[in-house]
């Protein structure tokens, strides 16, 4: 068999194609060169991408096998996550491989802030003394105002406590506590613009964060305020801290991201306050090793059919070891229901009750979505566009956990109601040591016969000669009956017969069955 293809756009380190391992055929193509991209990604599995290379839906759309597209880094603003999603590609980052970096960064420019060491250093190498003119400030006592208390923010606020400083914080959705807990004290932004001495941005670039430090927020802040933007290029306002640092309402800056990048003029060069570098938050050995790493591993769960936990347009996250097994039996759970049902229900719910609901099972209702639509549909469906293609057909599901299960130690059932009010469940356990799949039952009809790859089904006037006259029939046609059970129904005197086959069953065979034992309902599963 050929190796899936994984599509590496950009340079990443070594430590990358390692993580890869040998089970995947590399190519290598530069992702910046357009013309040469789309043609290389045609037939790839997967890319991995940094950030030169734009994967949008033009992209998407000349990757016919695309599965997954990796951002060795934590953005994905050169990514088209929406329109990923629709084709039911998974988009997967490193959200932790940089925040070491990030924050030691923004460390560094607040320091060179304050102590104006780069104008100094350059003076210097040009051959003038000037000590009495880059003279600069101390950091102890003073107040370090972070704006958003998240993963990096609060990587700051730790590495700067050793300098002596009050840390003031801003992140509206960081609770009082929390913020105490890290040495920080939580206020408003107006309360952090003006009292900090200096203030450091730690935002993602989100509609309601662009420009959020701007004129207005500039002029509440002290004239001896030096503001650092590590984060996001548009949170900070460029030009406007340009006119109030020539103005004398702002002391420095440090910035390293703007908001067009890559930025080689900018009214902030002029001054010799302002402190710039090249967007280098993740520009260390360690965050690009960490980077490439992760997202190879995550290729590698997402290419071998395994949930990804750094996956951004899959809901689910993290799956635990014993929930694992029971994803793909639900899966096909949601397969034999609408093989049952012949159209999609208007509302789905995905009931799992036993002992695995102390873990959290949310992943099977997407898989419950994925096997309800993968027979329906032509596009393929994935753990990415299950929930969009529900939506399309105006299905909608939800997840309900019961502690306690009667008959069996696990126990999930599909229950739907269709658009003509019409109920249908399907229930469905693992058991033993090897996690054998079994149905457990079809609309009221008890049963415990193993999943197989083709099975058939007959619901019938319960009578005798019934199971005679079907194995008859199959044996005539050379169709073995690898297991079989029958349900009654004593209330309604009906039973359900349900079939194991070593073989697909043809459609004049299935004629004759239902002709010969006056079928009622006939459905043919075939789990391939």
């Amino acid at each position: 068999m050929s190796k899936p293809v994984v599509l590496i756009a950009e340079e990443l380190s070594p430590a990358t194609i390692d993580a890869l391992g040998p089970d995947f055929e590399v190519r290598h193509v530069d992702g910046a060169d357009r013309s040469a991209l789309l043609p290389a990604i045609a037939d790839v599995d997967a890319v991995l991408i940094r950030s030169a290379t734009k994967i949008d839906a033009e992209a998407l759309a000349a990757a016919k096998n695309l599965k997954v597209v990796a951002r060795a880094g934590v953005g994905l603003d050169n990514v088209d996550v929406p329109a990923a999603t629709k084709a039911g590609v998974m988009v997967v980052n490193a959200p932790t491989s940089n925040i070491t970096s990030a924050a030691e960064l923004a460390v560094g420019l607040l320091l060179a802030c304050a102590r104006n060491i780069a104008p100094a250093n350059e003076a210097l190498k040009n051959g003038a003394w000037k000590r009495s003119k880059y003279g600069g400030v101390e950091l102890l006592e003073k107040k370090v105002g972070i704006v958003g208390f998240g993963r990096i923010g609060q990587l700051v606020a730790e590495r700067l406590k050793g300098f002596g400083v009050e840390i003031l914080a801003y992140d509206p959705y960081v609770s009082v506590q929390r913020a105490g807990q890290l040495g920080a004290r939580l206020v408003t932004l107006d309360e952090l613009l003006a009292e900090s001495d200096f203030i450091t941005i730690h935002l993602p670039k989100t509609p309601e964060t662009i420009g959020l430090i701007g004129t207005e927020a500039l002029t509440k802040v002290k004239p001896s305020v030096r503001i650092i933007n590590a984060a996001r290029g548009g949170v900070l306002d460029e030009q406007a801290l340009a006119e109030a640092i020539a103005e004398g309402r702002v002391a420095g800056a440090g910035l390293d991201v703007f908001a067009t990048e890559p930025c080689t003029d900018s009214p902030l060069f002029a001054h010799e306050s302002v402190v710039v570098t090249p967007h280098l938050g993740a520009s260390t050995e360690e965050a690009q090793e960490k980077a490439g790493v992760a997202v190879a591993k995550s290729v590698r769960l997402a290419l071998g059919g395994d949930l990804v936990p750094d996956a951004v347009n899959v809901s689910g996250g993290a799956v635990a070891e014993e929930v694992r097994p029971g994803i793909d039996l639900v899966e096909k759970l949601g397969r034999v229901f609408t093989a049952f049902a012949g159209a999609v229900p208007v509302q789905l719910d995905v009931e799992a009750r036993g002992e695995i609901t102390s873990h959290d099972v949310s992943i099977w209702q997407l898989a419950a979505l994925k096997g309800l639509f993968t027979d329906i549909t032509e596009d393929p469906v994935t753990y990415v566009n299950a929930p969009l293609i529900a939506k399309e057909f105006g299905c909608e599901s939800r997840l309900v956990t019961e502690e306690v299960s009667e008959d069996f130690r696990n126990v999930t059932t599909l229950s739907g109601t269709m658009a003509d009010g019409s109920t249908l469940s399907v229930a469905g356990t693992l058991t033993g040591p090897k996690m054998v799949q079994k149905l457990t039952g079809i609309n009221g009809y008890d049963l415990e016969i193993p999943l197989s790859v083709h099975m058939a089904f007959f619901s019938y006037v319960d009578r005798p000669g019934v199971i005679g006259a079907v194995g008859k029939i199959l044996g005539d046609a050379n169709v073995n009956i690898a297991g079989m059970q029958v349900s009654r129904d004593d209330e309604t005197g009906k039973a359900l017969v349900a079939l194991i086959l070593d073989n697909e069953i043809p459609a004049e065979v299935v004629t004759s069955v239902e002709a010969a034992i006056g079928a009622e309902t006939v459905r043919v599963v075939d789990l391939v």
